[in-house]
């Protein structure tokens, strides 16, 4: 099968003229490290303090009829990125840096750079919604990759809920109006997809979930939880 990418839902291949002859090499990002040195003492500390964001380059090419308007196009932005060498997957990227698109036209071969984030997510993971009824005191998440992921959870519901994973209590919220999201990726708590900010609403920390299986038990006036895992992997 012939390389192809999938940039923002829409697939190279269905530009005309297109190739992608050579896709990013599978790896893993860099750890960001602290090194402090203190007087008196032989050697240092290093602290951990977070994966890099870093760059995935593809080589393209041009073949027969093409419209290089199209291409320009399609190359640009930010937003989520498959490779055909890791189909089920995704990175969020933005292109930063500037095409040569005199050198594609004129060799017929050009380098394009994503700028990705260092975790990579699962392709059409779905989020899990349980309605809640009287006998419903907890649910089961599955992180089904390989690094702690972090979760968005929506509650619905009235008044103050307090929500626990694995058994340690991790934050709770005042829900004044119908529902409110707690999204650990972003580190916000909202409502109607960030339009209302509801920070204000929360106490506690921003879940994360172990790889595997995940119990999740709340204490308050809870008719409906979803709960997005975010499966996630270097």
């Amino acid at each position: 099968m012939s390389n192809y990418i999938i940039w923002n839902d829409k697939n190279s291949q269905d530009l005309k003229g297109l190739i992608i002859s050579e896709l990013p090499h599978i790896s893993r990002p860099a750890m960001r490290v602290q090194i402090t040195e203190v007087e008196g003492k032989s050697g240092d500390f290093i602290d951990d303090i977070g994966y890099s964001s870093y760059d995935k380059s593809l080589k393209i090419g041009l073949y027969g009829d093409y419209d290089i308007d199209e291409i320009s196009s399609f190359f640009s932005g930010s937003g989520k990125v498959i490779f055909s060498n890791e189909p089920d997957k995704y990175y969020s990227a933005k292109i930063n840096e500037q095409i040569d698109f005199e050198r594609l036209l004129k060799f017929r071969t050009a380098t394009v750079k994503f700028h990705t984030q260092p975790f990579k997510y699962l392709v059409g993971e779905q989020a899990v919604e349980t309605e809640i009824t009287g006998e419903t005191t907890q649910i089961l998440i599955t992180n089904q990759g390989l690094e702690k992921s972090k979760p968005v959870i929506t509650l619905t519901g009235s008044g103050k809920v307090e929500v626990s994973v694995n058994g340690y209590a991790q934050f709770e919220v005042n829900i004044d109006d119908g529902y409110i999201t707690v999204d650990s990726l972003l580190e916000e708590c909202y409502k109607d997809n960030l339009n209302t900010l509801k920070n204000r609403s929360m106490g506690g920390e921003f879940p994360t979930l172990n790889t595997g299986e995940n119990t999740i038990t709340w204490t308050g006036n809870l008719t409906k939880i979803k709960i997005h895992p975010m499966s996630r992997w270097l």
